[in-house]
């Protein structure tokens, strides 16, 4: 029987899913690789969830890749030019797995404590908000055990560290700790307890309209890879794809009278 790598819950519409692999520091097995990206896109899918908190159980967040894929034939690509193409679209996969993040309508929270290191890291690069334990850590390990980092801290850290910062990670495998990397933007607090700010982000999150939110998630992916121009057009046209008279009339009422908002959901897309 294969163990579970997480176990999802809900909170009315916000969702929680929590690595449950505590005694090996919630590395990530094949399973992991396999289930994460199906999970996230059925959640997406449903559109009940309007914000996605992800946890680790146990001392650490996530430390990477766990070795037991370190044997599977799809990731030795020293065996031939043919085991090299496949092994192309081997890491291609582990990058969608963790793209479906940033793919997804909803904003994602991540809740770190501890080790937040190789894969970890590229899982919590591709996260839109990061709460922090005051020992929590992350590291670029791969260049540790002899290879690049590639299923995207190298893609999605350029945009969320400064450069010279970055190069010391990706080139000497040194560890930036959670004061360090709160007083450079890449975590939004260090908390005492990560889970219970990611959950109070969650809830505040989904509060708003969905519809609003994820328009406003769209547009910040968008403007990463585009021009200012190109950004301002793509908004003007997902504004006019998502405005909601009634949606904006509810917000004010419900700021006026300090009340949460009822606004409408967002459609499955299965």
């Amino acid at each position: 029987m294969v163990e579970a790598p997480f176990v999802i819950s809900h909170e009315g519409a916000v969702a929680h899913l929590r690595f449950c692999r505590p005694h090996a520091a919630n590395s990530m097995t094949p399973a992991f690789w396999e289930l994460f990206p199906v999970a996230v896109r059925d959640l997406d899918a449903a559109a009940a969830t309007r914000a996605l908190v992800i946890s680790g159980e146990g001392r650490h967040f996530c430390s990477g890749m766990d070795v037991a894929a370190f044997g599977s034939s799809e990731l030795r690509p020293d065996e031939g030019p043919a085991r090299r193409e496949a092994f192309v679209h081997t890491v291609v996969r582990l990058q969608a797995a963790l793209s479906s993040l940033s793919r997804a309508r909803f904003p994602v929270v991540a809740a770190i404590q501890g080790a937040c290191i190789g894969g970890g890291l590229d899982l919590a690069s591709a996260c839109d908000l990061r709460f922090v334990a005051e020992d929590a850590y992350f590291r670029i390990e791969e260049i540790n055990i002899g290879m690049m980092a590639d299923v995207g801290s190298l893609q999605r850290l350029p945009r969320l560290l400064p450069d010279a910062v970055l190069r010391e990670m990706a080139f000497c495998g040194r560890t930036l700790r959670a004061a360090q990397a709160a007083a450079l933007g890449f975590v939004n607090a260090v908390v005492a307890d990560p889970v219970a700010a990611a959950l109070e982000a969650a809830r505040e999150i989904a509060a708003r309209a969905p519809l609003a939110v994820a328009a406003s998630k769209r547009a910040i992916e968008f403007a990463r890879d585009h021009t200012v121009a190109e950004s301002l057009e793509q908004a003007a046209w997902l504004q006019a794809a998502v405005w909601s008279t009634p949606d904006v009339r509810e917000a004010m009422r419900a700021r006026g009278a300090r009340d949460v908002g009822d606004f409408g959901g967002l459609r499955e897309v299965r």
